[in-house]
């Protein structure tokens, strides 16, 4: 019996974090998640991550990368499963946004989520447990409840 593939996609946020080296605990969380994804091969990016990834590392993080270095993470990434939006994807994005009550830019990568067939979306952003579209958001930053 073959294992089930379980692919995963992680939000900007998340991919910030592990490259940025000023935030702390969650830079060392972000990377063992980049880094356990990249070895089990079940990691998800859109171009929207890509790009925003980018932007953020090389101009808004306190320690910004060099833009050659963060090019080279980039062509890193384009190992991963990347979802490249279309037309269709983003009227569909209108509708998640519209139907879930969230921004256009998380209902944009949720849409990229579901269209690579991920269960598991990283991030932040979103609420923790909340399923959109067939994806469970999960926040890797958030302390499990004690129950």
């Amino acid at each position: 019996m073959r294992a089930e593939r379980v692919l995963q996609f992680v939000d900007s946020n998340v991919l910030i974090y592990a490259y940025d080296v000023t935030a702390g605990v969650k830079h060392e969380q972000a990377k063992a998640l980049v880094a356990g994804l990249w070895e089990s091969r079940y990691g998800c990016l859109s171009i929207q991550v890509l790009q925003e990834f980018y932007v953020t590392v090389t101009r808004k993080v306190a320690r910004p990368l060099a833009g050659d270095v963060a090019a080279e993470v980039v062509a890193d990434l384009a190992a991963w499963r990347i979802h490249a939006p279309s037309v269709e994807d983003v009227g569909r994005a209108i509708a998640i946004h519209r139907r879930y009550a969230i921004s256009f830019w998380d209902a944009m990568i949720i849409r990229s989520a579901a269209q690579l067939g991920c269960t598991t979306l990283w991030s932040e952003d979103l609420g923790s447990g909340q399923v959109c579209e067939g994806v469970r958001v999960v926040n890797p930053f958030a302390v499990p409840e004690k129950g």
